[in-house]
């Protein structure tokens, strides 16, 4: 989104990325491993994280700047050890981009607690667990940055997201909540709401996605709201802005705009 030119980014802007370490979690496919690449051309020093290490190895090739750590993101002991491992590679991590994610499209009927837990777990709980490891850190250096991929799932309460939609829109509380805390103590705070990017967890919808668009094109519009220094960086903004005027709809006309568009 445009920023008024009277107005100050609400981060520090951060234009070249030579030299900047960058640690992804959830890299190995989607969004993550569209950021990844990009930013390795860029000639960051990017730490590629997730689970399936063969997908790692894949996109990080032969580039000496990519950096393979592979470990579980709901597991808080292996948080610990891989932030410490990294710390004592590179010295400090500049920003820690959160992109881990679990998607379901399921009614509200069709939830299965367990599942339900399982998504909580990757989307909401791995981002606490990674605070725990990286903040610290950042305090005592007093600079970096976080990143949390959320998703415009997050604004409003829509059906086939009944456990997705609610973990995103707690990521946008918590962002905005980071933001608050961080802000003073020179760390950046980036909330990433994506409208709909052809990924693994979007080739489960059986419905005509709008404003469809590549994990590449999704890496440069998050490229390109860092280098602005905003806080959120929602795309393509098409789509996304029409969700926000939705969101502030009164709930009366909410509802039936979704009764008549949505639940068809």
């Amino acid at each position: 989104m445009m920023r008024l030119p009277f107005l100050p980014p609400l981060n520090r802007p951060i234009r070249d990325w030579s030299g900047q370490t960058i640690w992804i979690i959830g890299a190995s496919s989607g969004i993550g491993a569209a950021l990844a690449q990009a930013l390795l051309q860029r000639n960051a020093k990017v730490i590629l994280s997730a689970r399936r290490v063969d997908r790692l190895n894949a996109i990080a090739g032969t580039n000496p700047n990519a950096h393979v750590l592979s470990f579980d993101a709901t597991n808080q002991g292996e948080w610990n050890n891989a932030s410490a491992d990294l710390l004592a590679r590179f010295q400090y991590i500049d920003l820690v981009i959160f992109c881990a994610a679990k998607y379901q499209p399921e009614r509200s009927w069709d939830v299965d607690a367990n599942d339900a837990a399982t998504t909580i777990k990757i989307n909401l709980e791995s981002v606490y667990q990674g605070l725990q490891s990286v903040l610290p850190p950042m305090l005592r250096r007093g600079s970096g940055g976080i990143a949390i991929l959320a998703s415009v799932a997050g604004y409003v309460g829509l059906p086939n997201a009944s456990v997705y939609g609610p973990s995103k829109a707690a990521l946008i509380n918590l962002s905005e909540l980071l933001y608050s805390d961080l802000h003073k103590k020179n760390i950046n705070v980036y909330l990433v709401n994506p409208g709909f990017v052809q990924t693994e967890l979007t080739s489960k919808n059986d419905f005509d996605m709008p404003a469809l668009q590549t994990p590449e094109q999704a890496a440069q519009a998050i490229l390109e709201g860092i280098a602005n220094g905003d806080f959120e960086i929602h795309f393509p903004k098409r789509f996304t802005l029409g969700l926000k005027l939705f969101q502030i709809l009164p709930y009366r006309w909410r509802f039936a705009l979704i009764r008549r568009f949505v639940l068809v």
